[in-house]
């Protein structure tokens, strides 16, 4: 036994063991993930349930059973339910009734000892609604105005051409509203911030004031016209509507306008349900969110965090570079050359948020305000850079991953043989050059690690994001049609932060459940496409100076 200790075997199987852990570990938690994420964009069978509360009449209740637990007697007993005696465990499930207009809130919880009727009706409607969450109900009618256009087995077609209809309109006026007016207020104030300066510099010229005035006019009668189109649309999106039974034997009329999708998913076929399930997915990709962060999509997030870690990646890796190579190849080895690196060490385990307050207080207050004063005088007292945004989130995690940057680097430097560097010196290269052109090129893979491990850690970070730019809901992105066309001191939306934001400061938490775990797992991709991508650069590097490593 104790040779077998001394050879060594035992740690290899400890090492494997553990290994296998982890990646069970981390195999089941993405599963899981995925399961509870994926799962939510499946049509699901909505059900009709008759129900009973003790001492109370029965109800009937139309929804989908979204989770089911068991719990004990003596907890239901507790809450005032009548338990038997001989009952020990109570099954109940939670129902996503929708309607939450109506009733005011859209889920609910029976236990299954009240229950007295359960069917899967197959004429049963889901809308999927711009406000108020999902409604539930039976198509009784389609109106244009207060007229009936069709009832009875006709209802359900017109109802999607009619809605067909209306979306395409929806689409119109979210062009206008976000593209054609958003271009007109954005010139509007440009010319105001003109003319401010003008007044700033004390320049009194009539016919600079007059250009002004007169593009001023220009775009305030496009705005006008913008208005007209927009009133008149508006009108014809609110012509159709729909009337629809619900639970409670209550008929309610709901615009079209407010109608995102409709469907009834007891009679959808598979093709039908997995054409569903890929259109929903790809809304969540593609759209922007609704429902305070509970509803659509997640497009601006994932383009803010793609975007960051971009710039961020840009900032951070001249700046690692720089201090490895002065610290492995410049700087005299010594006392100070080690308390430097242990300095840089210890950075590393700084607490992320720390680096958020330093990046409020140097970037935003000091550095931003500075830039404020000098360059955008007309604007204040409203902050341009003086305030948070995808630049100063950039810099701050820059800041963050510096340290990885530079260990990586600097091992990298480290692992190239003395002899090149003499080879190089020895054909007449001056220093500069041997670092420029054998040096940093043979590096190059150790440096697109650091870039690596850089992305892993900063995409995924949220605190200090939401001392210097990060916000709930972004107005506008930060690249967009409007000259200079990329806008750094814009706030931004981050797939971190929307999973904070969704998963704890929702004020529908069992809504906004599912969208935490779609949102988990899309963040966890887009890490892997940023890490693969740069691992396949790193690969190229690698292959390329094998030989010279050789």
């Amino acid at each position: 036994m104790r040779a077998w200790f001394r050879s060594g075997s035992p740690w290899i199987w400890l090492t494997a063991s553990a290994v296998s852990v982890s990646l069970i570990m981390v195999l089941g938690l993405l599963s899981m993930i995925t399961y509870q994420g994926m799962g939510y964009f499946w049509p699901h069978e909505v059900q009709e349930l008759q129900y009973q509360e003790p001492g109370r009449p029965a109800v009937r209740l139309i929804g989908e059973i979204s989770d089911h637990e068991q719990v004990t007697a003596t907890r239901m007993r507790e809450s005032g339910l009548d338990v038997p005696a001989a009952v020990l465990r109570v099954d109940r499930f939670l129902v996503k009734t929708g309607n939450r207009e109506l009733g005011g809130a859209d889920f609910r919880w029976i236990v299954d000892l009240g229950m007295r009727g359960q069917t899967i009706p197959n004429d049963v409607m889901v809308l999927e609604r711009r406000e108020w969450g999902n409604f539930y109900g039976y198509l009784r009618a389609v109106k244009e105005g207060s007229s009936v256009v069709a009832q009875g087995e006709a209802a359900w077609p017109a109802l999607r051409e009619r809605l067909q209809r209306a979306l395409d309109i929806f689409d119109r006026i979210h062009t206008i509203e976000k593209g054609d007016i958003g271009a007109v207020n954005y010139t509007l104030e440009k010319l105001r911030l003109a003319e401010r300066r003008l007044e700033l510099d004390g320049n009194t010229d009539a016919a600079l004031h007059g250009r002004i005035a007169e593009q001023r006019n220009e775009q305030q009668a496009h705005y006008g016209l913008l208005q007209q189109q927009l009133a008149d649309l508006y009108l014809d999106l609110g012509r159709d509507s729909l009337s629809a039974e619900v639970a409670d034997g209550r008929v309610i009329d709901v615009k079209l306008a407010k109608v995102v999708r409709a469907y009834q998913p007891n009679t959808m076929p598979v093709i039908e349900k997995t054409s569903h399930y890929l259109q929903k997915i790809w809304e969540f990709i593609s759209d922007e969110p609704r429902e305070a962060n509970t509803e659509g999509g997640v497009f601006p997030a994932i383009f803010g965090t793609v975007m960051m870690v971009l710039i961020m990646s840009i900032l951070v890796t001249p700046f690692g570079v720089i201090a490895a190579v002065y610290l492995r190849e410049y700087a005299k080895q010594g006392v100070f050359t080690r308390i430097i690196r242990i300095a840089v060490n210890n950075l590393a385990g700084v607490p992320a948020i720390v680096y958020g307050v330093f990046g409020l207080g140097f970037f935003v207050y000091f550095l931003g305000s500075g830039i404020d004063q000098l360059f955008f005088p007309e604007a204040l007292p409203h902050p341009t850079f003086g305030t948070g945004g995808v630049l100063w989130s950039s810099l701050t995690l820059a800041i963050l991953t510096l340290p990885v940057m530079i260990v990586a680097t600097e091992e990298g430097l480290a692992r190239i043989p003395r002899s090149i560097r003499e080879g190089s010196l020895a054909l007449g290269a001056t220093k500069l050059e041997t670092l420029w052109r054998t040096v940093l090129p043979m590096a190059s893979p150790a440096i697109m690690t650091g870039v690596i491990l850089a992305v892993a850690r900063a995409a995924g970070e949220v605190a200090p994001l939401m001392l210097v730019g990060v916000v709930k809901l972004a107005p506008s992105m930060p690249v967009d049609l409007n000259a200079p066309f990329v806008h750094l001191d814009r706030k931004f939306m981050h797939l971190g932060f929307h999973i904070y934001d969704v998963g704890f400061q929702s004020p529908n938490v069992e809504a906004a459940r599912p969208l935490v775990f779609a949102t988990a797992l899309l963040l966890v991709l887009v890490i892997v496409l940023l890490n693969l991508t740069a691992i396949k650069i790193r690969n190229h590097l690698r292959e390329r100076y094998r030989a010279l490593d050789g």
